[in-house]
């Protein structure tokens, strides 16, 4: 099987599709399978490191004002758009499964147009402008959310329901083990991960350098690993030195996290943003989570992710209108003291119920239909 996968620009869309292909190689190890994403995206680093050959279109989306950048990007969907079939004929794919992102539209409507088998994965409860602009094209669209098929009914025969691909180490696992493998500092009681996103957001990385000042830096027993985002990586950096942070032993401080589901089974408490993929990887590891909504989405849906786990008391939520350090400090102090031990596994099992393990499954099998096989 010839598999082209197409996603790009956060690892909300690029993650996706690493856990299809590999699903695809695990059952079918002699499939080719190659990766086409932005020169500037997250992609870069994710998809090489999973073993893949990645190939680039360069696309952007249109500013919603007036701007000279409008006629390079009309300018670059043109061109990206001859790139995309040049790359579909000489690939030869069975296949094409795009999960989001500017890029996926002119590929898979390349492939579409070339009556190439085409599908979509959608994980959020919203679908995103490439999903919209592709449905009439494509032969399948994978949801993660039942809500998603009210903004496709024209398309119902298409769609179907199948939750959220996840890398198949994102399952509960032992933390103790987890934690050794890490080889965390001596003494080490509870382990605190906090993250805003693959690019990062500003606001987080403020409130927890922050968190770190007020609580990390005076609980040498909490080891505290936060990843910045690629973004936002030089200024809080900078930051995290100019506040004497680098100097403590117990926090991990980086760019972005590459080893997500050793982290995560390790983590007794994890801060996060809630997107719809994380959801999906809390949910499946069983981790007691605090929820930074990043109002900047489409639909605020990240709220609504939130707000579903929070009125099930699988969550807590931190709405960032409101954020700074003792808004975090409170989750932290609370569900890390001794006392918040039982409320960290009663939230664990709660968010795991919410969990859909068979999605890799599920898309595999669609997919040989697809094809004919």
């Amino acid at each position: 099987m010839r598999v082209l996968m197409t996603g790009g620009g956060t690892g909300g869309h690029v993650n996706p599709a690493l856990a299809i292909a590999g699903t695809i190689k695990q059952n079918d190890p002699e499939s080719t399978i190659a990766y086409v994403g932005t020169p500037r995206g997250i992609e870069n680093k994710l998809v090489p490191a999973a073993g893949y050959k990645l190939y680039h279109v360069d696309i952007r989306g249109l500013k919603r004002s007036l701007s000279p950048e409008n006629i390079k990007t009309l300018f670059m969907t043109v061109s990206s758009t001859l790139k995309a079939r040049r790359l579909i004929r000489e690939f030869k794919p069975d296949i094409v499964i795009g999960t989001g992102g500017y890029v996926c539209f002119p590929i898979v409507k390349a492939a579409a147009d070339l009556h190439v088998p085409t599908a979509l994965h959608e994980s959020n409860a919203v679908p995103g402008v490439a999903v919209k602009m592709l449905a009439p094209y494509v032969d399948r669209i994978y949801l993660n959310f039942e809500e998603t098929a009210h903004c496709l009914s024209k398309y119902f025969s298409k769609l179907m329901r199948v939750g959220n691909p996840l890398m198949s180490a994102f399952s509960p696992r032992d933390p103790a083990e987890a934690k050794k493998k890490l080889g965390l500092p001596e003494g080490t009681k509870n382990v605190l991960l906090t993250y805003g996103g693959s690019m990062g957001a500003e606001r987080v990385n403020d409130a927890v350098l922050e968190l770190m000042r007020q609580y990390t830096s005076q609980h040498p027993e909490t080891y505290h690993i936060h990843a910045t985002g690629s973004i936002e990586y030089e200024a809080a950096s900078r930051q995290f030195h100019e506040l004497g942070l680098d100097k403590c032993p117990n926090i991990d401080f980086r760019e972005y996290i590459y080893n997500m589901p050793d982290v995560m089974a390790a983590a007794d408490l994890i801060v996060c943003r809630a997107g719809a993929m994380t959801v999906s990887e809390l949910a499946m590891s069983g981790k007691a989570a605090g929820f930074i909504p990043s109002p900047n989405v489409t639909n605020n849906h990240q709220y609504k992710n939130a707000k579903v786990l929070c009125d099930a008391d699988a969550a807590e939520i931190v709405e960032e209108c409101s954020l700074d350090a003792g808004a975090l400090n409170g989750i932290v102090e609370k569900l890390l003291s001794d006392e918040g031990e039982k409320m960290r596994e009663s939230m664990g099992e709660r968010i795991r119920a919410f969990a859909v393990p068979d999605a890799n499954k599920l898309i595999y099998r669609d997919v040989l239909s697809l094809i004919g096989r």
